[in-house]
Order: structure tokens, then sequence, then C-alpha cells
């Protein structure tokens, strides 16, 4: 069975008729926990039970978590965990929290649900930290090019005590906002129409002086100017169009949002450049953390914690087995399926970049940004402290190898 045909068993009509009748989140909520092959009456007996779970009794506090685009559908090929959490704090709590999930763009956008949350208009929201960072400018801390040389080391920060400092209190100092967790991969470039007649990728020259999509990340900006991809900023909403067009000859992006936001059909190729952070992240209001009894903030944290575990093995599983991201490539998934080529560059091709784009070889360009982030962080050296901790964990390691710690603890 191809993935499309999988993940498409359960319409929208019958999402939203059943929405109707036991509401839109518990509706989402019994459709993640079913899988990618439910039928339209199993998920009407999972919505039920959610439902009467959910209402057995009164919520002591209902938060709104804006979700962006994301959905039970596409939750399971970009494995961000929302729904993972949500259900898992619900339950933690004993219904003391209840979780109003409102994802398709119907409450908040990528751009949109970091301003919303600190506005007080939703209390949690799921978006990448890079379309995040036009309103929580400190989130580019992330994005230095080439300071996390895999996935694995990505989550292994993430785990890391040493994220407090460096990540989490600053955000929550500077814009009100608690990270709680986060999916991990490395942004390359996504290649549209423009590349459908040229050979893969190889080589880091072939994609000198192409015109590619950039996020709201400052740091992304630099990397891109210094590797002669002319960043344009393009919304995320428009990227499709632009790459079928040829507006724009690619984005960077990461391999299973090409996938979960049906961009597969216009992206021809992936380039796995690796040059900064695709992170997926949920954060909460601080101020609403901050409101919760200490036994509900405790279960919050540990909420996440469970999310956290639960995105470092399933994404790693979707991407190989979902999204069509390895090499090989395997058969039904969403890059066969629709013929994007996975363009793996070698590892001196890897190095050339970060020596035309990092701080550590190109310290200059980075300057202005590193000492304002560094600021923000009360003085510490962000890039620097970065580059270690990434490098506390083999180059090579398998991310779903990486240690779960729970970093509010010493």
């Amino acid at each position: 069975m191809k993935v499309a045909d999988k993940l498409s068993r359960i319409s929208r009509r019958d999402l939203f008729k059943l929405s109707g009748q036991y509401g839109l989140s518990s509706t989402l909520l019994a459709a993640g926990s079913l899988g990618g092959i439910a039928s339209l009456p199993s998920l009407a007996a999972a919505a039920e039970s959610t439902y009467e779970k959910r209402f057995a009794k009164e919520a002591k506090h209902t938060l709104k978590f804006g979700a962006s685009g994301f959905n039970a559908r596409n939750l399971l090929i970009e494995r961000a965990g929302a729904l993972e959490f949500a259900r898992d704090l619900e339950s933690r709590t004993d219904g003391e929290i209840r979780v109003e999930f409102i994802g398709d763009n119907q409450i908040c956008g990528q751009l949109s649900c970091v301003e919303k949350t600190q506005n007080g208009i939703v209390d949690i929201y799921a978006a990448s930290t890079q379309n995040s960072a036009g309103g929580a400018p400190y989130l580019n801390v992330l994005d230095y090019a080439y300071v996390f040389p895999g996935r694995a080391s990505q989550y292994h920060f993430l785990y890391s005590p040493e994220s407090n400092a460096i990540l989490r209190e600053p955000l929550e100092k500077r814009h009100g906002l608690k990270f709680l967790f986060s999916h991990c991969e490395l942004r390359g470039l996504q290649m549209g129409q423009s590349f459908a007649e040229r050979p893969t990728v190889t080589k880091l020259e072939e994609l000198f002086g192409t015109k590619n999509r950039v996020t709201g990340t400052q740091l992304g900006r630099i990397a891109m100017q210094l590797l002669q991809l002319n960043p344009v900023p393009v919304a995320w909403e428009e990227t499709l169009d632009g790459l079928k067009t040829g507006l724009i000859d690619g984005a960077e992006t990461w391999a299973s949002a090409v996938a979960y936001a049906n961009m597969a059909p216009v992206v021809t190729q992936s380039v796995d450049l690796r040059f900064f952070c695709g992170t997926e992240h949920t954060s909460m209001s601080a101020k609403v953390f901050d409101s919760l009894d200490g036994h509900l903030q405790d279960a919050v944290l540990e909420s996440s914690y469970l999310a956290q575990v639960h995105v470092q093995a399933a994404n790693e599983a979707a991407l190989v087995k979902t999204v069509g991201f390895s090499d090989p490539q395997l058969p039904d998934t969403i890059f066969a399926e629709n013929d994007v080529r996975n363009a793996f560059l070698a590892d001196e091709q890897i190095k050339l970049a970060e020596e035309m784009c990092s701080p550590e070889y190109q310290p200059e360009p980075w300057e202005q940004w590193r000492e304002r982030i560094n600021k923000w962080a009360g003085g510490i050296d962000t890039y620097t402290e970065l580059h270690r901790i990434a490098r506390e964990v083999p180059a090579d390691m398998k991310p779903e190898n990486v240690e779960p710690r729970r970093w509010w603890k010493a």
C-alpha cells in the first residue's frame, strides 16, 4: 500500500463530520492514536472513547495549542510530537489540563503562531524555530552554520542541561516562551522544476548562483549569502508555487517538511547540505506555565520529555520508511512516488561548504549577530558553547542512539 493511500483512508470531510460531534481535539487525538491505516468506524469509536475520557471531569485549565499547519495526517509524516504531547499531558494530569488542539492553520500559521502565543491568543504553539525567529529573534541562536554536525548532535544538545543557559532561559526571559521539545533535522536545498532535467547534484558549485527561498532566520540568510545561494524571502504558503513556476530554484528546508507540506510533487532533488538547523519545535507561553500549580508544571515537563523521546525515534524511522530520505531510497515512500532524488553530498563537499560559511572559518560576517545573541544570553559565547556540546557525541552517531535526559535536572 502506498503512503498516500494509507494517509488518505480518512477524508477531511469525515474528520470534520466527527469533529462536529466529538470536538476537533478529541477527533484529532483519536486519529493520531490510530495511525495511518484507520477506517472511519474505528475512528468514530476512538473519537467517542477519547471524548468520554477527556470530559469525564471538568478541567482546571484548558490550553489552546496553535499547531500551525499540522493535523493528525501529516504528523505521521513529520513526527513533530504535538499530538503525543497533548494526549500525554491530558492523561498525566488526569484531565486537570485539557488541550484544545487547533491545526491546519486555523488559528495561526508558521510565521504567526509565535506572536499569537506571546499575545495570549494561544497558549502553546508548534512551528519551526526559523519561521518563529521573526517574532522571537533569540531563536537565531540555533542557526549558526555547521554548528551541528548531524541530527544526533541536535538531540544531544536539546537533552543537555546546558541547553537551559544557552537556549531555554534566554528565550523565556527575552520573549516569554518556554521551549518544550523539538523535532531535529538539518536544512538542505529542495530544488524545484528548474532542476528536473539536471543531473543529481554532487558538487557544491552546481548550486552557486541559484535563487532560493529563505525563512525568517537572519543567521540562515548569512550562511546562504556566503554560499552564493541568493536568499529570497518567500512565505511558506507561497513556496510550493514558486518551486513549480521557477520563480525560485530551490528552498532551504528539510526533507520531512517537503513531504508533510505536499511539496514533493514539485521538488525534484533534495540536496542534503546540512548547513543549519531544521527544528519544528513546540513552545509554551511562560506566563501560562508559571500560572500552573507545581505538580502541573512538572507534568508539562514530563510530557515534553516523553514527546522528545517519541520524536527522536519516530522521526528517524519516518525519514526512511515514510519520507524516503535514505540511500538506497525505499519504494512506496513519498519521495519515491514523486521522483524526488536524494543528493547526499560527499564529506569533502560538506567540508567545503563549512569552510565557506561557518563562523569557525568565516567569523567576520557573523560578528554582529553573534555579539547580539551573546549579549541576550548574558555574555555566554553561544557559538563556542554550542560547537563544544554538539561534538560531545561522535559525528556519525545514529540519532536514535542518543541517550535521553531530562534537561531541567542536573
